[in-house]
């Protein structure tokens, strides 16, 4: 469980080359954790399918699909939350079951550290809580408040950006990476912070989904 704060020791200052060291880091650890939770299986179907039975798990699939008659109008309230919640990671009611799997993947990712979740979304919230959200991170402003020629209340511009924000905004404004590489990793990062449970509200996840969408940065 330390190797995701082995990565975060690693990294390298410029911040150019962040973005190009996370996705290959991403790479080598999601590939490690899903062959661990393979390996360790028994551990899922044992200790973490129990634990999600007595409400200390995220997601309760029976909660969503196995709803019988004679449940209560709360149980129905509950799967009508959780399937909306998962829609939020890519999912759509009668989809398959591949994209179902993978959302659901996401929040347990996404969830808080005193829930039980499988070893895979187990190791994917610790490359997030371990290795992302300190570059996430902005650095605090030093001063007082009512200093003379601040900013106004709101005015967020003057604010220093996380190490991952000005790596993200250095990738979108350079001009000497190509537009495939510049596109490759934006779609690679985004698809890696989907991943690892940061929600889509996070200002560098609309950040990057709006380039991907409609975007054309300078490198473009």
């Amino acid at each position: 469980m330390d190797l995701a704060w082995e990565m975060l020791l690693g990294t390298p200052e410029d911040d150019m080359a962040l973005v190009q060291y996370i996705i290959p880091c991403f790479k080598r650890y999601s590939m490690g954790a899903h062959s661990v939770n393979r390996l360790l299986n028994y551990i899922n179907r044992h200790y973490v399918k129990r634990a999600v039975d007595e409400d200390e798990g995220w997601l309760m699939l029976s909660d969503i699909f196995d709803v019988e008659e004679g449940n209560t109008r709360k149980a129905k309230s509950l799967r009508e939350r959780r399937v909306e919640e998962l829609k939020k990671w890519g999912y759509e009611e009668g989809g398959l079951a591949e994209t179902l799997a993978l959302a659901k993947q996401c929040v347990e990712a996404a969830s808080t550290l005193d829930c039980v979740v499988p070893l895979a979304a187990l190791a994917l919230r610790r490359f997030r809580t371990e290795f992302i959200e300190p570059l996430l991170a902005a650095p605090k402003v030093k001063g007082k408040k009512g200093t003379p020629g601040a900013a106004s209340v709101g005015d967020k511009s003057h604010l220093p950006k996380s190490r991952l924000a000005c790596s993200v905004q250095e990738l979108l404004g350079v001009q000497d990476v190509s537009p495939e590489e510049c596109l490759g990793l934006a779609r690679d990062l985004a698809a890696t912070l989907c991943a690892i449970g940061v929600r889509n509200g996070h200002p560098l996840r609309k950040k990057l989904d709006k380039f991907l969408t409609t975007g054309t940065p300078k490198c473009l």
